[in-house]
């Protein structure tokens, strides 16, 4: 088993002040970028979802397997999925990645959240995207969640940066929100991202909730960011499904010996395979070992449940991700990819002032004033990439 948890040795070195991991993430960045591009190809009118998700996932562990295969002081460099293909259809609001026998199929009109994430030496890239299945152009309350989600995430992009305050972004999805008589999904959190780590203790609050309380922090520099919008043409609570909740992590802090000789044998598996990042039961190769160690696992508290919630029946829920990394030229987006506003068409738009103030603003001005050496940045982590797969 890996040992993540003890990061001091290398804490010092393990932020963007190193070239190397800006390098990591960056070619991490540009994976999630490819594996998304063809999920979302792949998701057309009566596509299998548990094979478009299947597919997603081979395509992060092969290009993955790609980089980065010297070892370091006698050890491999570990890479692979960070967080498993989704794809979660209308009302649900995501983690819905289904075992074979428990998938669904894609209809023309559905509104489909892909969510995927990958690492290179535990440098974690991650990204969503929200598309409407066929080619049908809409302009109902689907598109009015979409662009209400887009304008979260620009205006999202605008405001991360060294000196900001989370609460400013969280008072710009209630602005955005209610502009398009949508609302910011509750319990959805953006987080600090660090080596090995999905879900650092600094977090954005999608939505402003007298039961939710998380403390406010100004950004920093060297720091990453996974930056989550989901947003609902409902009530934006969560309820329950009947769907199998099938994308866990490790609790690492939790030990228990558990009983059955098939739980024994996933919780081993977990513990060499998906020691510190999330994973698919999917990913488990025996899935009768999967469904019956997942069980005892969570019994005993062995593992984190990422919940398969939903919302009202005819609602719609749209959602953008994607991870910026905070360095000394500027806040950069490495994941991502745009909404198409020529298909997606809301009769709503952002009216808020201020709002529109930030959206006016370019999300990269320090590209528009050409200095000396600033379009170098990415083509020296480019170059530093293709000198590591040699």
């Amino acid at each position: 088993m890996s040992d993540h948890g003890n990061e001091s040795e290398s804490e010092e070195i393990a932020d963007l002040s190193n070239p190397d991991v800006t390098t990591k993430y960056r070619a991490a960045g540009d994976i999630v970028q490819k594996a998304l591009q063809k999920v979302m190809e792949a998701c057309v009118a009566d596509a299998d979802i548990a094979a478009v998700c299947e597919m997603g996932d081979k395509i992060m562990e092969e290009e993955t397997g790609k980089l980065y295969n010297k070892k370091v002081k006698d050890k491999k460099i570990e890479k692979g999925i960070a967080f498993p293909t989704c794809v979660s259809v209308n009302e649900i609001f995501g983690h819905f990645s289904p075992m074979k026998g428990e998938s669904r199929i894609l209809k023309a009109g559905d509104v489909a959240k892909i969510d995927l994430a990958c690492h290179i030496d535990g440098f974690i890239a991650a990204a969503a995207h929200t598309i409407i299945i066929g080619d049908q152009k809409v302009e109902d309350k689907r598109a009015d969640a979409i662009m209400a989600a887009w304008n979260c995430a620009e205006a999202a992009l605008r405001l991360v940066q060294v000196g900001n305050t989370n609460t400013q972004i969280t008072q710009a999805f209630g602005k955005i929100t209610e502009d398009f008589g949508c609302k910011h999904v509750q319990g959805v959190l953006s987080h600090q991202m660090k080596k090995f780590v999905i879900d650092g203790n600094k977090v954005i609050i999608g939505a402003e909730n007298p039961d939710d309380h998380v403390d406010e922090f100004e950004f920093e520099a060297n720091e990453v960011y996974c930056i989550d919008v989901v947003v609902s043409t409902g009530e934006g609570k969560g309820k329950e499904t009947e769907v199998r909740h099938t994308v866990y992590k490790r609790a690492p802090e939790v030990t228990y010996m558990l009983k059955t000789q098939k739980a024994r044998q996933f919780l081993s598996e977990v513990n060499k395979r998906f020691p510190a990042l999330p994973f698919s039961l999917r990913a488990i190769e025996d899935e009768q070992v999967a469904r019956v160690g997942v069980s005892e696992a969570k019994r005993h508290e062995l593992l984190e449940e990422y919940p398969v919630l939903k919302e009202k029946d005819g609602e719609f829920v749209a959602q953008f991700k994607f991870t910026v990394l905070l360095l000394p030229g500027g806040t950069k987006k490495i994941t991502g990819l745009p909404v198409d506003d020529k298909m997606v068409v809301s009769t709503l738009s952002v009216q808020d002032e201020e709002m529109k103030k930030v959206l006016a603003k370019s999300a990269n001005p320090k590209k528009n004033k050409k200095k000396k050496g600033e379009a170098k940045d990415g083509d020296e982590a480019k170059e530093e990439a293709k000198e590591e797969e040699k």
